[in-house]
């Protein structure tokens, strides 16, 4: 491929939009462009490396026995209502009716597809177990895009499905999957992604894992321990608290807190720590606003997903009005009147002298036992897990809070989408049973801007070999240099044959000009044809990297590369 016919500009300039440097040097480097919203064009490097990526993939799906298929990016709103999901997920899915008003939907996951795919196929035992995946694109209505293809509304995913007749199967197939996305991301360039423990919110099932590559810029919260392998996403890391009751309860006393509403503000007026305070937080359902009161340790944050997945509805924090019966900024649960669901974390359960609300304005009370005083309370884990909290398998307090990106996740959904899709087999015993299911996913364009997050420096990416767009970039510096050009042709020629991946520039710019787009393309390996180096009768060959910086006579250069190159093509 020569340079100067690669469609796509590149540019030096920062785009203002761009808040992360993957989005910056793939917008810089001509390697996607704008459309809307959460959504891009490719150009043809990313097109290569995505390529790349997605090749990895299938080599390690069939080496687990996968079999490639390829679901409809447009379905019939009546799937979806097999599985109950089309009332149950929100505005990220995009609906519309066609010509003859039949309701449609836009494929953002594709559970119920599989389903419909082999219930028929999958009707004995004997057919067991299977697996299918696709590489297709998606479209979810995010609320919020950002950051380039790390979260966008258009994408391509890989997803992937197994089938199974026993929980110990699917077990077996999930530890197998988890072997196989560990080498999909050393492959790829990413051997640091680690997986994590997560909630599997709208997927369902009871086990799911995430996998993170470690990032200052990451979306997701990762709790990791010190002293062992315990990583979990923040939205299911277990929160453990320690319970420090005080030997001698104080008595319940009333105390007037004049305009103060803030659990800060009460703290500093009561001379007490937020830690030995009960904090009301108050929520409402999305499908009545009904309230929610849920009673928290007043240092700690309420996880709203584990808070969703208890009451198993939509919530979103309430609006306290005079009509509703509760007292903003003084709720307590000692006399609280009203048709609410009342709920307590558990880092209060035990405690004693704590600072609440008294449900009365402008009171507040000291002296709260929660064994005494809150008899009937029981407790659930509604907390976020913080920094230094105690792991929930060693039981040291050497919980680390870091970020993280997710590049792939897996489920074990168990029955949820073959029962409400009523799929079934037929069993040895001839019994008719539900077949186990589990999902595997992996963001194809995420994947590839979290590679160059992770490889890149001011100038540009560094590309893994392995899914770099093209092996070598061959620079003819002075072309206009009758010598150096005819050279520069010749090398062009011996490298394709030898199959390697070459992008040529031969255009008549600057040296300056002509470096910084290799910079920005991030192929691993520059080779320099110049004046200069001709006069010496050896060409220059540099690593993106800079960690190789070497010459190699101009007779036997092709050759050279090619040594060069047979090292990176070594499995791992």
């Amino acid at each position: 491929m020569k340079l100067e016919k690669l469609v796509g500009e590149r540019f030096r300039e920062k785009p203002s939009d761009c808040v992360i440097d993957s989005h910056a040097l793939m917008m810089r480097g001509g390697y996607m462009k704008y459309v809307a919203n959460g959504i891009f064009s490719s150009y043809m490097p990313l097109k290569r490396v995505t390529r790349k990526i997605e090749q990895i993939i299938r080599e390690e799906m069939d080496a687990i026995d996968g079999q490639e298929v390829q679901f409809p990016v447009v379905m019939p709103a009546s799937l979806w209502q097999e599985s109950g999901r089309y009332e149950s997920i929100g505005k990220e899915m995009a609906r519309f009716s066609d010509r003859s008003g039949s309701p449609l939907v836009l494929g953002m996951t594709h559970e119920e597809a599989a389903v419909q795919l082999v219930r028929d196929y999958g009707q004995s035992y004997l057919k067991y177990p299977f697996m299918i995946y696709q590489i297709q694109t998606k479209f979810r209505d995010e609320a919020r895009p950002r950051a380039g293809l790390i979260r966008v509304r258009e994408f391509t995913m890989k997803d992937a499905y197994s089938f199974h007749t026993s929980q110990a199967d699917l077990e077996d197939y999930y530890g197998k999957f988890h072997k196989a996305y560990e080498r999909i991301y050393a492959r790829v360039g990413l051997p640091e992604v680690i997986s994590v423990a997560s909630d599997s919110g709208m997927m369902g099932g009871n086990v799911s894992h995430e996998f993170m590559l470690l990032t200052p810029i990451g979306e997701d919260s990762i709790a990791l321990c010190t002293e062992c392998d315990y990583r979990a996403n923040m939205e299911a890391a277990e929160c453990i608290m320690p319970h420090q009751r005080n030997d001698v309860s104080d008595e319940l006393t009333m105390v007037h807190t004049p305009n103060i509403h803030t659990i800060e503000d009460v703290c500093a007026f009561l001379h007490c720590e937020e830690k030995t305070s009960c904090k009301a937080v108050v929520y409402q359902r999305n499908a009545d606003d009904s309230y929610i009161v849920l009673f928290i340790r007043g240092d700690l944050e309420v996880n709203e997903t584990k808070l969703t997945n208890h009451l198993g509805c939509d919530i979103h924090p309430a609006v306290i009005t005079e009509e509703c019966g509760l007292k903003a900024g003084y709720i307590g649960p000692v006399s609280l009147e009203g048709d609410f669901t009342v709920l307590f974390d558990r880092s209060l359960e035990g405690l004693n002298n704590l600072s609440c609300g008294a449900n009365v304005y402008e009171y507040h009370y000291t002296g709260l036992d929660m064994t005494r005083d809150a008899a009937d309370a029981e407790y659930h884990d509604f907390a976020k897990i913080q920094n230094g909290g105690i792991c929930p398998h060693c039981g040291k307090p050497a919980i680390t809070i870091s970020r993280g990106i997710e590049v792939g996740n897996i489920f074990q959904l168990g029955t949820k989408y073959t029962k409400s899709m009523n799929m079934t087999y037929i069993d040895r015993d001839g019994e008719a049973q539900y077949p186990l299911m589990g999902c595997y996913g992996i963001g194809i364009g995420r994947l590839a801007a979290s590679i160059c997050e992770a490889h890149h420096d001011d100038y540009g990416p560094i590309w893994p070999f392995a899914v770099a767009p093209w092996q070598i970039h061959l620079c003819a510096v002075r072309s206009d240099d009758a010598e150096v050009k005819a050279y520069a042709d010749r090398l062009y020629e011996e490298l394709q044959d030898k199959g390697i991946e070459v992008i040529y520039d031969d255009r008549k710019v600057s040296a300056g000009v002509m470096f910084s787009d290799a910079d920005l393309l991030g192929v691993p390996f520059r080779i320099i044809v110049s004046p200069r180096n001709r006069k010496q009768n050896i060409v220059e060959i540099i690593s993106r990297d800079k960690s190789i910086n070497t010459t190699a006579p101009m007779e036997n250069a092709a050759e050279e590369v090619w040594k060069m190159l047979t090292k990176q093509l070594k499995p791992l």
